[in-house]
């Protein structure tokens, strides 16, 4: 048995049970030793780091009540809100049912082989004891032999397996450390004096677990020296746990643990030094949901500062916390020395044309889109792409320009500009008035007008000058099919259909609308032909300036004449670059391997 001596008494206590693997239902028992009289519960409508309402009590059934033995009435206030009906300051009892059908990173899941929670879906609000300890009793299936269970919270009474009793110092610490249940792989590290572990559920046996534990390490270490050098981390352990599927990517960050989804074939595996090509991706995850153990879950912003879990948390700072963290995900990830030059600059060209290749960046700031994010980007549909812009690749390019601008002026970097942030705001709130603050003092520049423009309006960025003053050339590229036409499409093997008509596109032009099925063309010649697939196109059109056409919509056929290049305009920008080193050593000076990368080497 492990113990952890505590002196906190939990003025709240749950007890958390998968009772019912194959229904997925978790059995909930939650305890308030001093309850106010009619007391108030209520479940979170949402989890921090994922911004949209969704709507947690869905899941919640059979709530029940007891105080001194006897069942008492529970009123329902609204979607998410209730009141027992009790006497003050004697213990209540509830007991609850939480369906767990989601197999993400934010909510629950849960079946005979794997189950997960976070707090935010499973553990009822005591209105007004927020900040009062919590404490958990983590329980194993009654039927299942062999599960283990996994969390961030700080053990008082645990077998080995790790099911028993956890302590929180209040409901945002319980609800900040979701639970891997199951037969998972373990191992464990320490970076920089910090303890680590890392779980893995449902990788396959080939799996390479040592070549992975060895590149989250060396991560770590590159993160906590960016922050603190070689002083102290800001935390005392932390947590990754990796849920492996056929096929998914996601992640969400906690203080002291992250949740992560990805692809099977993804992973590392025995015997082979070369690594999938998802594999970097994996890694810029990791990077990204560690590296918001500073930037977001403690310097945060100044509207998180207290989360309310009632109803939306607006802030127009999301293009500078996940954006920001977006920059240096792959950044830290060739300072560790776990990508080289090539395939770092290859990860700019992407998310650059992905930003080009939104014309909703036109229409909505960065800032806007941040504010934004609850009816924008977490509720995407066929005109996402033509209303908004994305606040992690358009403000990762802020990012870069800022660096690049800074690096430039020659006085300091964005590296300098995110430590003297955390030390400005002892690692907590903040505003875009403290970034203008610290950019003025390190700079001595004052850079208002930047960020007006980048931040805050829709022209494009100044890349091609920023690159070029680094040693990188920004070069028109050849556009493909789907984005010369202003189309986005689902290809099935035997069709096309059209998920997103780009506003402004050969597409729209034509008449396309979201959901046209495309089934062919006509020449001029005369000759028709079966698209299967939009490659497809240049086959059977070849040089031919113009096609009709032919699409399904709503079961009727419809002609569509259309031009198949677009005209040329004079001075307007490429949507689709490439990216090419000029000047080796000015490349060198910015993306060299500093003294925290050259420390991590194995």
């Amino acid at each position: 048995m492990t113990t952890q001596a505590t002196t906190a008494t939990p003025a709240v206590f749950y007890r958390v049970e998968p009772s019912d693997p194959h229904n997925h239902l978790f059995q909930v028992t939650m305890v308030v030793a001093r309850p106010a009289e009619n007391q108030e519960l209520a479940l979170p409508v949402w989890i921090p780091g994922s911004y949209l309402v969704r709507e947690f009590s869905k899941s919640l059934q059979r709530l029940s009540a007891q105080q001194n033995g006897k069942t008492i009435e529970v009123q329902q206030l609204d979607k998410h809100r209730f009141v027992a009906q009790c006497a003050k300051s004697k213990p209540l009892t509830l007991t609850y049912e939480v369906a767990a059908y989601d197999h993400s990173v934010r909510t629950a899941w849960l079946d005979a082989s794997r189950g997960f929670f976070n707090g935010t879906s499973v553990c009822l609000r005591a209105v007004g004891l927020e900040d009062k300890p919590h404490g958990i009793d983590i329980a194993p299936p009654a039927r299942i032999k062999g599960w283990q269970a996994a969390t961030a919270l700080t053990p008082v009474h645990v077998n080995r397996a790790g099911f028993g009793t956890y302590i929180a110092a209040n409901y945002d610490e319980l609800v900040d450390c979701p639970v891997e249940l199951g037969k998972f792989w373990s191992a464990k590290f320490t970076a920089c004096g910090v303890p680590h572990r890392i779980v893995v559920a449902g990788a396959a046996a080939s799996f390479d677990g040592e070549r992975l534990v060895a590149d989250t390490k060396r991560i770590c270490e590159s993160e906590i020296r960016f922050w603190h050098g070689e002083g102290k981390a800001v935390h005392s352990h932390y947590l990754f746990m990796l849920n492996v599927v056929d096929d998914g990517y996601g992640g969400l960050e906690h203080k002291t643990s992250t949740a992560l989804i990805c692809g099977r074939r993804d992973l590392p595996r025995l015997g082979e030094k070369a690594v999938p090509e998802g594999y970097n991706t994996l890694l810029g995850l990791i990077s990204h949901e560690y590296f918001h153990t500073w930037n977001v879950k403690r310097m945060r912003p100044a509207e998180f500062a207290r989360y309310d879990y009632n109803q939306e948390n607006y802030t127009a700072l999301l293009w500078f916390f996940e954006g920001f963290t977006s920059y240096y995900d792959d950044l830290l990830l060739r300072r560790a020395g776990l990508i080289d030059h090539a395939t770092y600059l290859r990860l700019i060209t992407k998310t650059i044309n992905q930003v080009l290749q939104t014309p909703g960046r036109k229409v909505q700031s960065v800032a806007a889109a941040s504010f934004d994010a609850w009816v924008k980007y977490y509720r995407q549909d066929e005109n996402t792409p033509n209303s908004t812009v994305s606040y992690y690749t358009k403000g990762s390019l802020v990012a870069l320009c800022l660096d690049l601008a800074l690096r430039q002026h020659g006085r300091t970097t964005l590296d300098d500009v995110m430590r003297a942030l955390w030390q400005r705001t002892r690692g907590g709130p903040m505003s875009e008035a403290d970034v203008l603050a610290v950019l003025h003092k390190l700079s001595g520049k004052d850079w208002s007008a930047e960020l007006q423009r980048w931040v805050h309006g829709t022209d494009d960025l100044p890349l091609k000058e920023l690159l070029a003053s680094h040693g990188i050339e920004l070069h028109a590229d050849t556009t493909a099919v789907a984005q010369r036409l202003g189309l986005r499409v689902q290809e099935n093997g035997s069709g096309i259909t059209a998920k997103v008509v780009l506003q402004g596109g050969l597409a729209e032009q034509a008449g396309f609308m979201a959901g046209d099925e495309w089934l062919g063309i006509e020449l001029a010649s005369g000759e028709g032909w079966r698209l299967q697939k939009l490659d497809d196109l240049g086959l059977y059109a070849g040089a031919s300036p113009r096609a009709t056409a032919l699409v399904s919509r709503d079961r009727r056929l419809l002609r569509l004449p259309m031009r198949l290049q677009p005209a040329p305009v004079e001075g307007s920008a490429p949507d689709t670059v490439r990216l090419s080193v000029s000047n080796a050593d000015l490349a060198k000076h910015w993306l060299r391997e500093d003294k925290v990368a050259e420390s991590t080497k194995l």
